[in-house]
């Protein structure tokens, strides 16, 4: 079974299983699953009012935006997020679902695909905020967003192949789950969330473009605040890379499967 018949041959069982996710998510509280819409517009409006009127934040030196700041910034935590929410929970996938290793036949490969449905369904919502709070503040809103599928495809294979082996390595080894804590938040710092990455010396630009975060974080705000068209050649570069480690992920992940049941 390859990458793709792993995603289409289960995917009437991904479906579900997203759903159930995300409604355990939010099981027993009053509000339910309306949180997931309720947190981005209360993230978004305490980093409008922070940087935008306690800093007088700027995001480009010509700017007379006060909220572009704020914009930018929730554009990169976004992004950021849809990543770590899926590598911090790696480790623990297949640890907490002990009952589908042991007891049934179950294609455990789907979860990986399971906790990026998640992680994507609470992406759009945040990104519906962000959509709502442009064309509030700019009266308008770019055609060149109908790209930002094809800026996110090649992180959405690349942190599914890693999940696959983050989620492996959790069976046998219980401290990979501190090990990514810290990564996904260097990775954050790493790349320009906080800072454009023109505020940096262009010699440690290779550094930060190192982060596989920061080509998709720079071209989701090109077609998304500047209406620019992403950089094609660059994000084909990056979806070959993201399939190598999609395969290399489930390679992986089918070589050391037949040991769980034994570990765990």
């Amino acid at each position: 079974m390859s990458v793709y018949t792993s995603f289409a041959d289960n995917r009437s069982l991904i479906s579900k299983m997203v759903r159930r996710e995300i409604a355990g998510r939010y099981k027993g509280s009053v509000l339910g699953v309306f949180w997931s819409l309720i947190n981005p517009v209360i993230m978004l409006a305490v980093y409008t009012f922070v940087f935008s009127f306690v800093f007088n934040a700027r995001w480009s030196i010509d700017s007379g935006s006060k909220t572009e700041f704020a914009l930018a910034l929730f554009i990169g935590l976004m992004t950021h997020s849809l990543f770590s929410e899926c590598i911090n929970k790696a480790p623990t996938l297949i640890v907490s679902n002990i009952n589908y290793v042991k007891k049934v036949v179950f294609p455990l490969d789907i979860f990986p695909w399971v906790s990026m449905g998640a992680a994507i369904f609470h992406f759009l919502i945040s990104f519906a905020v962000w959509a709502c709070m442009f064309a509030l503040v700019t009266h308008s809103f770019n055609w060149t967003a109908i790209f930002l599928p094809i800026i996110f495809f090649p992180l959405i294979l690349f942190t599914v192949g890693l999940t696959w082996i983050l989620s492996s390595l959790g069976v046998y080894l219980r401290d990979i789950s501190q090990v990514t804590g810290v990564i996904t938040t260097v990775m954050l710092f790493l790349a320009p969330v906080f800072y454009p990455i023109s505020a940096l010396p262009e010699q440690y630009h290779i550094y930060i473009y190192a982060n596989p975060l920061t080509l998709i974080i720079e071209q989701s705000r090109d077609v998304l605040m500047w209406g620019v068209l992403p950089d094609f050649r660059a994000l084909a570069i990056a979806t070959l890379i993201a399939l190598a480690v999609a395969f290399l992920g489930y390679w992986w992940f089918d070589k050391t499967r037949r040991g769980f049941a034994d570990v765990l």
